[in-house]
């Protein structure tokens, strides 16, 4: 009995799948002779352009690094990219931009979760790991290159210059000044201290050292950098 019904059953769902089926294709041809056209997906414009723009951006890092900025142009962005030079041009006037763009960018998704400098009550151990991570950074290979020829490029250039410390500069040296403020409101630093002066002296001379590159740039640089600041070079 409970196989006649399954059997009945799927029967049932058969005539009524062929029944569907039929009456569909009855739709769909009553809708093409009606001269209704099927109704096609439209393409998503913001997701394309999104992701040319993520290709332009790697593109472009990887080209600065591979041939230097002087040889990198905008046609071989495209290429490498694989979209046409116009695309590029409709969204930056020049190689700089998109260099500008592509590191801010790479900085920010590197950045994301990190909103301030570590605090774990120890000043001189908290500033030794952000200086050490920081020469590891100018040091590799990816970052430099874009970093140097955004520099460079911003001294000639003083409109992109000031874009470059305003959007990449500025935001990281206040994650600095407020590590210093709360050091100065737990005693752990002189009243009187400016900490936007104090951030001066550990990144000043490492990007000196990195920039012009006097001499190698190490973490036991970096580590002096920290007790000569927080110190002093005098006897007391």
């Amino acid at each position: 009995m409970a196989e006649n019904r399954a059997a009945g059953k799927a029967a049932s769902e058969a005539a009524g799948g062929s029944a569907g089926d039929a009456a569909g294709r009855a739709v769909s041809e009553g809708a093409g002779r009606a001269g209704v056209k099927p109704v096609a997906k439209t393409p998503d414009a913001s997701r394309r352009s999104e992701r040319s723009r993520r290709a332009i951006y790697e593109a472009a890092l990887t080209l600065v690094g591979e041939a230097g900025y002087g040889r990198t142009t905008i046609e071989g962005i495209a290429a490498r990219a694989g979209v046409g030079k116009q695309t590029i041009y409709r969204w930056w006037p020049s190689k700089a931009e998109v260099l500008l763009e592509a590191f801010l960018d790479r900085g920010e998704r590197a950045a994301e979760g990190e909103a301030a400098l570590p605090d774990t009550g120890d000043l001189e151990a908290d500033l030794k790991q952000v200086l050490r991570a920081t020469v590891d950074e100018l040091t590799d290979p990816g970052f430099e290159a874009p970093y140097r020829a955004l520099a460079a490029e911003g001294v000639i250039d003083a409109e992109l210059g000031a874009r470059f410390v305003t959007r990449l500069l500025e935001p990281g040296l206040q994650l600095y000044v407020d590590r210093l403020g709360a050091a100065r409101e737990a005693g752990q630093l002189a009243p009187g201290v400016d900490p936007r002066i104090a951030v001066e002296l550990l990144v000043g001379p490492l990007t000196h050292r990195w920039l012009l590159r006097t001499l190698p740039l190490t973490h036991a640089y970096a580590d002096s950098l920290v007790d000569y600041a927080l110190r002093g070079i005098v006897p007391r």
